[in-house]
């Protein structure tokens, strides 16, 4: 990166650790506990967020029961629902407009993605 896009991106440390502390607080506020472990990347019009941890005591009981099926559903659900919240936090620490937000889960390992798309800077 030269010092031209350095300066178009002041924030940009400050703002991936800002963005996982938002993204774990959410799905907390949503699901009643938080990933363990969340890792945010900022790079020119996109930021990725990737949680471990994410599944509750009960998601992953029923992943060891086989029922994978049933957790895929219920987590796009939690995704669904807390879209907007996420949405709002990317870009009130980015200052830009997300334009798309995509949102995927691995059970085994337990891992999410949080990866929106950010509209071209000013």
């Amino acid at each position: 990166m030269d010092a031209s896009e350095q300066d178009n991106h002041p924030r940009r440390g400050q703002s991936g650790g800002a963005i996982s502390s938002a993204v774990v607080g959410i799905f907390r506020e949503y699901t009643g506990r938080g990933p363990t472990k969340a890792k945010t990347t900022i790079a020119n019009d996109h930021v990725a967020v990737v949680l471990e941890d994410t599944l509750l005591k009960a998601e992953r009981s029923l992943v060891a029961a086989g029922e994978r099926d049933a957790i895929r559903h219920m987590r796009r659900r939690f995704q669904d629902t807390m879209g907007d919240d996420l949405i709002a936090a990317v870009e009130r620490e980015t200052g830009r407009k997300v334009t798309a937000f995509m949102s995927d889960n691995q059970l085994d390992p337990d891992y999410a993605v949080e990866f929106f798309v950010l509209a071209p800077a000013e």
